[in-house]
């Protein structure tokens, strides 16, 4: 508040703070509705705002200024300033400072303002761009909507209606804002000009100021001489304007800065706001927002448009995958089901039948796929390339063990690979490669093992080969693996070539061997046939380059070729596990060339080769086709007879990998089924047939020999006992074959393999047994022998003879004594006893005692008398038939 003074007092009192630019704030509460009748009390504030000069006050009440009561005025020390007469308020002029300050404060509200109409355009703008994208969106539906005008015309017609309904509430906002907008620009009542008080100092100079509006809480505004304030105003900020004179000038509301939306204002919440909330109806936002719903509603009630897809359907699919990749609801899918008669849940499994017939019902097309769809055009793909060229032959030799293969390998290769091999036969395949000295072309010689046990390897020997060489022994003839070989041969319908070797011994009958290979239908040359034969000596290393030379003619008549830039594949033919380089597998390649660093798949193991390591042993960079190396770089030992293959990455390798694991857990879980079925049937099958089983744990050198071993032991198997193999693979024993042995009390077998230092010592503190066996032959039959032992022996009965029983004594402390007479054999005491009533066995015992008059005898002889007595049995009467016979016990053997 201004204290005034009388005019005698010449005094004016200043005001006792400092002017601020922060405005006085006032606050509230108001009670806020919200729809659904609910509400809430906010706080509110109340400031004043800052006129700028010249800018008009919206709709600004015409204010009267009241007389201040006077005051008693002390002894006057300079001029009074001129008193207003009418309203008792002193003027005065301000100071520099003061004009400074306000000066300032323009400034400052300007900046404001202009930042304030700089955001409410950005505002503006943005809110057109978001209402263009909505307009965008509400054509782009509407554009779809009209391709089906006719089926929904009613939704059109609701939707127009509303449209139409909220433009009008919009166009309402807008008249009425533009309503008052002149209203607010209509000016105030204002006081008659007076002349404006000066002061002016000694030496100072009066300049002319724009004039100025000072507003201060409690004190009325200028209002005209004589006229009073009105009923309805308001006690408000009172706004003075001076001009340069000093004289008060109309205030004039200033113009809003804002432009009028039908949208509602979100601003801040404010008295005047919330007081006239109810002056002008807007849609809420929950009403807006139910609006929205509605419409969506209209759209989602819509039937949409069908899509149709190609649907890949694999060998098994969950219903729920299946229905969200036909883009259906899976309900539907159980629903159709259950019609079938099936009742399902969303997460079970269907067969790929069933789900195409469910597709196709819906409209669907389907696309049949399978897991092993992974191993398209991974083998045997076609060569568009012209660029072959010539490849060197394969060749396996093949016969019956001990007929001299190897030795003729070792001629050829100038080797001995004999003297390596335990027992003085193969038991292990390889590859070797031979220069033949008439043609200087290498030939590939693969050696198969002759023993009964590695068919197998024969019969993969078969499978990679171009031609066969089959040993036959001049002094020996043809044998049972012979004729195997000539079946594994015609089975790969691959040309055959006869090398009769040992013809340097005395007994050798090379015409013999001629004969005896008709009855197997191979007809040589020499008998009027087709089948090439050479007669060699591996020992005197006779006709060996007649050999090579028919080789190389057979070669030249298949005309091998190949494209040898292509992704190598090829069969692996023999793997190990080697302690020191890892898994080893021999690769025979057959197209294409392995280079290191490729990425190999071979069966369920896939890997990068880190090394190819050549039949000589030296390591090389590449291997062409019908070269044998081998390749380090394996995740684990393949399986031999495995297919490998140059896949592109890695990602394609463990897709082919896992189908092959999948794949082989699989079919073991099924023979597994097949042969035992369940638990239950399994424990049947114990007591019915009460087998025995032999558990096993075998570790081999490579995995040929391990597979040759599994076949043998197989077939030792018998109804009442068989041998169980706990555990097989290939590499050293280790502790956990120690460990897996004691928990079943197994025996471990080593083929050409040592336990390590820690295995050997749990496997002597257990008491485990582990046999080396480096003979395929001594394994075989000691695991004969083994389970032998566990087969029942046999029970024989051998008659002794017959008694007839004359009487029936009873003696005291004795019991009942019967008086035989013994009809043919002999009766010995001890013996087994029946006791035979009317043609019916009674009992079964043996007799205690035997006696010829008072004497005990050990035997008594046909047609002599003599007393019997059973153990524990009295009931014998005049009349029965003894039967006395001896019970033998006899082992069984496989």
């Amino acid at each position: 508040m201004v204290d005034t003074k009388t005019p005698d007092d010449k005094k004016l009192s200043v005001p006792s703070k400092t002017l601020s630019l922060k405005p006085r704030v006032e606050t509230g509460t108001v009670r806020q509705s919200f729809s659904h009748g609910r509400s809430k009390q906010v706080v509110v504030e109340k400031r004043g705002k800052r006129r700028i000069d010249g800018s008009p006050e919206p709709q600004a009440p015409t204010v009267v200024a009241k007389p201040a009561p006077a005051a008693p005025a002390p002894a006057p020390s300079r001029p009074a300033p001129p008193r207003n007469a009418g309203s008792g308020v002193v003027l005065r002029t301000l100071t520099e400072d003061e004009r400074s300050a306000r000066a300032s404060a323009l400034a400052d509200a300007k900046v404001r303002e202009v930042e304030e109409r700089r955001q409410a355009e950005e505002e503006a703008q943005r809110r057109t761009v978001r209402e263009a994208a909505e307009r965008a969106e509400r054509d782009a539906a509407e554009s779809r909507r009209k391709a089906e005008e006719e089926r929904h015309r009613h939704e059109d017609e609701a939707k127009r209606k509303a449209e139409t309904e909220a433009k009008k509430r919009f166009g309402e906002g807008e008249q009425a804002a533009s309503a008052a907008r002149p209203a607010a620009a209509a000016p105030v009542a204002t006081s008659a000009p007076r002349p404006a008080p000066t002061t002016t100092r000694p030496g100072a100079t009066t300049t002319a100021r724009p004039a100025t509006t000072t507003t201060r809480p409690g004190i009325p505004a200028a209002r005209a001489p004589g006229v009073a304030a009105g009923p309805d105003e308001d006690e408000g900020p009172r706004q003075i304007r001076r001009g340069p004179g000093g004289a008060a000038r109309p205030v004039v509301a200033p113009k809003p800065t804002h432009k009028p939306s039908p949208q509602k204002e979100r601003g801040r919440l404010t008295v005047v706001t919330a007081f006239n909330a109810d002056d002008v109806r807007e849609r809420s936002i929950a009403s807006f927002r139910r609006r929205t719903q509605r419409l969506k509603g209209h759209a989602a009630n819509e039937p949409k448009e069908k899509l149709i897809r190609e649907v890949v359907i694999p060998e098994a699919i969950t219903i729920q995958e299946l229905a969200n990749r036909m883009a259906e609801r899976a309900v539907e899918i159980i629903r159709m089901l259950m019609k079938q008669g099936a009742i399902h849940k969303i997460t079970d499994v269907i067969d790929a039948d069933t789900a195409q017939l469910i597709a196709e019902e819906l409209g669907h097309t389907v696309k049949r796929v399978a897991a092993s769809d992974v191993e398209e055009g991974l083998f045997d793909a076609i060569d568009d390339s012209n660029d072959t060229e010539t490849r060197s032959p394969v060749v396996t030799v093949m016969g019956h063990v001990d007929h001299g293969k190897t030795s003729l390998l070792d001629a050829l290769r100038h080797a001995n690979v004999v003297s390596g091999e335990a027992g003085g036969i193969t038991q292990h395949i390889g590859a070797y490669q031979v220069l033949s000295p008439e043609s200087g072309k290498k030939i590939t010689f693969i050696d198969t093992p002759g023993h009964a046990a590695f068919t197998a390897m024969r019969a993969r020997g078969a499978k990679v080969t171009d031609i066969v060489v089959l040993v036959v022994a001049a002094d020996d003839g043809v044998m049972p693996q012979t004729v195997e070989a000539i079946n594994h041969a015609k089975a790969a319908r691959v040309p055959i070539i006869v090398a009769i070797n040992k013809i340097d011994k005395p007994d050798a009958r090379p015409e013999r061997v001629r004969t005896e290979l008709l009855q197997h239908e191979v007809q040589v040359e020499s008998f009027g046939g087709d089948v090439v034969d050479v007669e060699v000596s591996a020992k005197n290393k006779t006709n060996l380059d007649k050999l090579l030379e028919m080789i190389a003619l057979q070669a030249d008549i298949l005309d091998l070729k190949t494209n040898s830039e292509r992704p190598a594949e090829g069969t692996v033919i023999e793997a190990k596990l080697d302690r020191g380089r890892g898994p080893v597998a021999t690769v025979l390649v057959q197209r294409g060339t392995l280079r290191v660093g490729d990425i190999i798949v071979a069966g369920a193991e896939m890997g990068r080769v880190r090394a190819l390591i050549s039949d000589q042993g030296e390591t090389v960079q590449e291997a062409g086709p019908s070269v044998p190396v081998e390749v380090l770089g394996f995740n684990g030992p393949p399986e031999a007879g495995d297919r490998l293959a140059v896949v592109e990455n890695e990602a394609r390798a463990r897709q082919v990998t896992s189908y092959r694991a999948h794949q082989k857990r699989e079919n073991a879980a099924a023979s597994i089924s097949g042969m035992r079925g369940s638990l239950e049937q399994m424990m049947s099958q114990l007591k019915t047939a009460g087998r025995k089983e032999f558990p096993l744990i075998i570790k081999a050198d490579v995995q040929g020999s391990l597979e040759a071993i599994l076949g043998s032991l197989e077939k030792l198997g018998t109804d009442e006992v068989a041998a169980r193999i706990l555990h097989a693979g290939v590499g050293g024993i280790s502790e956990s074959d120690v460990t897996l042995a004691e928990g079943f009390n197994a025996a471990i077998i080593g083929f050409s393999v040592r336990a390590n230092k820690e295995a050997a010592a749990a496997a002597k503190r257990n008491g485990i047994e582990i046999r080396y066996y480096n003979i395929i032959y001594d394994l075989v039959d000691d695991v004969k022998k083994a389970m032998s032992g566990l087969l029942a022996p046999t029970l024989r009965e051998t008659m002794l003879g017959n008694a007839s029983i004359l009487e029936i004594f009873n003696i005291s402390k004795v019991g009942k004594v019967a008086g035989c007479r013994v009809t043919d054999g002999t009766v010995e005491r001890g013996a087994n006893v029946r006791l035979i009533r009317d043609n019916v066995v009674v009992h079964e015992g043996k007799l205690s005692t035997l006696k010829r008059f008072k004497d005990e005898v050990k035997e008594v002889q046909s047609g002599q008398e003599c007393g019997m007595a059973f153990e524990n049995y009295h009931d014998m009467r005049a009349g029965d038939v003894i039967e006395c016979y001896r019970v033998e016990t006899i082992q069984r053997s496989l």
